[in-house]
């Protein structure tokens, strides 16, 4: 299996519901427009070769029960054990230690909502939720405790989601223990064939489906679901969203999820993944222990027609809907591609994807224009559940800009169609694309366990062969030697045929003449004549020196925690901590300033277009030359605001650790400002308002953080008139003084030696100019916190009536002034999220997904809070209110139970055990360190901390900040 990156669109992406995690699905709202049909201009292309032409083998090949690479010359990934048990289920086993001694389990379904009969719409996914409520062996609500009780967390280690055509059931075990493993296949084994589905239990859960479903819904879902049904018109696929219907949902019987149960969860639709730290033969024989007795029940569900592709020509679609964003997007529809997985079938699809390499980066040169047509724009090709194939051209633009998008995006297709790419261009894509598969092969051995499970899984819908990243570099390198333009040209040229151009215009206010303008644009435009692309210009990268190699004045070790610091003559500090965590992978951070700190408080901060500084390249060199100098090497730079530091951050792998910090030094020191990339981000956050306030999270994310503390500018979101009246001097008077004078500190975390990553920052951030160690500004760390609101704070959003949302949060302190206080907090805060969700969740049925967190600052003094977010009906707000201040009056009142703070501690201490075997965690947990030796006491005495908290310690917490009286409240209700 191939896997090459590709950018997934809205428009044309796979759905699926995932029963406790967040995902943008929402529901559809049923309007349609008038479409208007026209035939193309001039000549119509001719139609697209069958995918199929010549007898290729097709996936109908793979029977049920068989794995793919029994049909097709490509090998499999030789570290993965397969197998097949004598009832038709498959499994999957490979070992991995990456991280140690842990394991993810994964069971996957050949069936979701495509299955469903008209009167089942929506019951794939409600029977994913029941698998959560009762079972042969397991009561109603043990389940999720039981997990919890060995250190698995409900959402991050206990998951499932469900898409049109499958299911997956996901464990992520803390530990490969007998026990937990023999836990966790117990109760995959119970959802494969020994749910209950009994009906009071059906009854309970349908109100937190109904919760998803309105947590799902808004503009954005609306006109994907709209823009779904116009592509593949008359089609299976658009008729079978995942969500379903609500009138179904509301009153199906039990029997009705059990007949869809008994009719797909069968074991020759099935597969068991195994991937993790354990003994290969041991692990076969659970699931054969486990799953050999499996039997389906009932007769086998017949397989639906998912329709034909529609015969269409030029045809359009205006969506008018308030709150999106407007946006342009050409699909031609062609037949599904269902050819069989081969050696050719691979190469063909590197070449094509080349292709789209090309043109993607053509119209990203349009992108950062003097005068953009567009904001963003991509151009992808994507499988629609072997219904269709959808190749697209998409951009969003800024409103009333439509015809501007239409016609670039119109002339850029013609141009490749005519054109074709240059040999130059091919290579550059090349040299890219080559590097992203050197350095997964590179990191083949570290690969970690969640994400082979994932790959494995991610295979099993298109009857594809698992292949390592070695195999995938060996295949590439065959693929594209001597690969020419033509080649590439001819292949791209083949994808642009088949039904359409299919043009859909989202827009948030109505179009004049609607889909005949549009139509009317797009002849237009395929009138003017388009000229061959010209070659860009030789540049070199002008940042290889920054100067004399600095020199080291101090070296500590911290061994307890493999780590060094060291300390340059010019000021620089350095933290190292060498790892083996990720082959090939190597984080880099330099934190410089104080960050919010250094903000005032009084004005707006404009760091909400912090963006525009890394677009906007540098004084020497554009982002579009940096990015054609440095093809092939792997690095990238990102500006972050901590509350302590303005950070730049890059992600590189060893060989081009020198290049990663070339850059964030240039940019820390040489920064372009150009104002195109300003005015880019200014136009993309000129609407943004109305995205936001067309949901209840739209409004909380929007107000929450400014409301927090106290409307300091540091943390409000800016008004449309600031956003409006922003400038780039803005940005710059806020980024650059710290930027170029104020203490650094540079952070590597990954693959690498002390000796590397000294001399690599020697020749970078050690060669500047001496630093000095400017505070920050006095009584910066004094931030706001609200006073106790007695009446909740209210805002309004302009969605759903039934859409509403609360936040509850009470003040508790900084992690500094009672560390072991903190985490008595956080423990009381997972203890509130069991309790919150047993009662919201499971007895109510009021919500879907409730949450509770704690959060200490590091930076700001007295500032911390315990908060509580729900999603519900505003009608329910009231009563969910009341629940919560019964739930806190209960955890002041009476202590918890022994059951309780093991399941409270348990899955937050594997949760960081976890977190403490990647790159990512250290680069976090080391900021700041050199500095504030506190951060280091925090490091090393997390685990025991959290292990240390009692029953007493969670009451006398409660006690402490969950007074009645000391809580803080906002609502966000419907406008109307």
């Amino acid at each position: 299996m191939i896997r090459v990156s590709r950018l997934a669109l809205v428009l044309s992406a796979g759905l699926s519901l995932t029963a406790c995690a967040t995902s943008s699905l929402f529901k559809p709202d049923g309007g349609d427009k008038t479409v208007a049909s026209l035939s193309a201009p001039k000549t119509p292309l001719a139609p697209r070769p069958s995918p199929n032409a010549g007898g290729a083998p097709t996936i109908d090949l793979v029977k049920p029960g068989q794995w793919p690479q029994a049909v097709s010359d490509v090998a499999p990934d030789p570290r993965v054990r397969f197998g097949v048990l004598p009832n038709g289920m498959r499994y999957a086993i490979q070992k991995n230690a990456t991280p140690p001694g842990q394991a993810a389990l994964r069971l996957w379904f050949d069936a979701g909502s495509l299955n469903e009969t008209d009167d089942q719409q929506g019951l794939a996914h409600f029977l994913e939720h029941m698998a959560f409520n009762g079972s042969k062996n397991v009561p109603e609500g043990d389940m999720v405790k039981i997990l919890e009780r060995h250190g698995l967390s409900f959402g991050a280690d206990t998951n499932a989601s469900t898409g049109f055509s499958q299911t997956t059931y996901q464990l992520d075990l803390p530990k490969t223990d007998d026990d937990t493993v023999e836990t966790g296949m117990m109760l995959l084994r119970e959802a494969a064939g020994e749910l209950t589905i009994a009906p009071d239990a059906v009854d309970r859960e349908r109100g937190v489906v109904l919760s998803e479903e309105r947590t799902r819904d808004g503009p954005g879902y609306r006109v994907f679901v709209n823009t779904f049904g116009f592509q593949l018109q008359g089609q299976r696929p658009p008729q079978r969203l995942p969500i379903g219907k609500t009138e179904i949902l509301k009153t199906a019987p039990a029997q009705r999820i059990r007949d869809f149960y008994q009719a797909w969860y069968r074991p020759e639709n099935a597969v068991v993944v195994a991937v993790g730290d354990f003994d290969v033969d041991a692990m076969e024989a659970k699931i054969k222990a486990r799953f050999g007795d499996w039997k389906p029940q009932g007769q086998p569900g017949v397989r639906p027609d998912l329709g034909p592709v529609a015969k269409r020509g030029l045809t359009a679609k205006v969506l008018v809907e308030p709150g999106a964003q407007t946006s342009v997007q050409m699909a031609w529809i062609a037949p599904p591609d269902l050819e069989l997985e081969t050696r050719a079938k691979d190469k063909e699809e590197l070449v094509k994807a080349l292709g789209f390499a090309v043109l993607n980066r053509r119209l990203q040169v349009l992108t950062r224009s003097d005068d953009p047509p567009f904001i963003f724009a991509v151009a992808a090709q994507n499988d629609q559940e072997h219904a269709a194939e959808i190749t697209t051209l998409a951009a969003t633009v800024q409103p009333g800009h439509w015809n501007q998008a239409l016609t670039a995006l119109e002339q850029e297709q013609r141009r490749i169609v005519k054109y074709g790419v240059r040999q130059d261009e091919l290579d550059r894509e090349i040299a890219a694309m080559r590097a992203g598969f050197v350095a997964a092969a590179a990191g083949e051995a570290t690969q970690r366990t969640t994400a082979l499970a994932g790959g494995i899984v991610g295979t099993l819908g298109d009857r594809e062969v698992v292949t390592s990243p070695s195999q995938n570099l060996v295949v590439f390198d065959d693929a594209t030697k001597g690969l020419t333009a033509d080649a590439v040209s001819a292949l791209l040229k083949d994808q642009f045929t088949g039904s359409g151009p299919l043009i859909v215009i989202p827009t948030p206010t109505a179009i004049e003449g609607a889909e005949k303008t549009v139509t009317d644009a797009y002849m237009a435009s395929a009138k003017i004549p388009v000229a061959a692309p010209a070659a860009p210009g030789v540049t070199t990268w002008p940042y290889a020196t920054f100067g004399a190699k600095g020199q080291v004045v101090e070296q500590k070790d911290v061994t307890d925690l493999d780590t060094v610091f060291v300390r340059f003559a010019n000021g620089v500090r350095l933290t190292v901590k060498p790892t083996k965590f990720r082959d090939d992978q190597i984080l880099v951070k330099a934190r410089i300033g104080h960050g919010m700190l250094d903000l005032p408080p009084g004005g707006q901060s404009p760091m909400w277009a912090g963006s525009a500084f890394i677009e906007g390249g540098l004084k020497q060199i554009s982002t579009q030359d940096m990015e054609r100098v440095l093809n092939g090497k792997v690095y990238n730079a990102g500006l972050g605001v901590e509350d302590d530091a303005f950070s730049l951050s890059g992600r590189t792998r060893p060989e081009d650790l020198d290049t990663e910090l070339q850059v964030l030094a240039a940019y820390a020191t040489d920064g372009g400002w150009r104002p195109e990339a300003f005015a880019r981000i200014k136009t993309y956050y000129g609407t943004i308002h109305d995205q936001m306030e067309s949901t209840p999270s739209g409004v909380m994310g929007r107000d929450l953080g400014g409301l927090l503390h106290g409307g300091d500018g540091r943390w409000t979101f800016p008004s449309r008139q600031q956003i409006a009246g922003a400038s780039l001097d803005q940005l710059k008077a806020a980024v650059s003084p710290p930027l170029a004078a104020n203490a650094i500190e540079v952070l590597i975390v990954g693959d690498t030696t002390v000796d590397k990553a000294v001399a690599a920052v020697a020749q970078t951030f050690g060669a500047l100019p001496v630093r000095a160690d400017v505070p920050a500004p006095a009584g910066a760390e004094n931030a706001p916190f609200p006073a106790p609101s007695p009446t909740p704070i209210v805002r309004t959003h302009k969605g759903r009536a039934d859409q509403g949302q609360l936040f509850m949060a009470w003040k508790t302190d900084d992690l500094f002034s009672d560390l072991q206080r903190a985490r008595n907090t956080q423990v009381l805060a997972q203890v509130m999220q069991l309790r919150l969700t047993d009662e919201l969740r499971e007895k109510q049925g009021a919500t879907y997904s409730p949450s509770a967190s704690a959060t200490a600052s590091v930076a700001f003094t007295h500032w911390g809070y315990l908060a509580v977010n729900v999603e519900t009906p505003p009608d329910k707000v009231d009563g969910v209110i009341a629940s919560i201040r019964k739930i806190a009056a209960d955890l002041r009142d009476k202590p918890i139970t022994a059951d309780e703070l093991e399941r409270a501690k348990k899955p937050r201490i594997d949760q960081i055990e976890k977190a403490r075997e990647t790159n990512e965690y250290w680069l976090g947990s080391l900021s700041g360190a050199q500095t504030d030796p506190r951060l280091l006491t925090a490091a090393r005495s997390v685990i025991a901390g959290l292990q240390r908290v009692t029953i007493a310690d969670v009451q006398k917490a409660a006690q402490t900040f969950l007074g009645d009286d000391k809580s803080w409240t906002m609502v966000v209700k419907p406008e109307k």
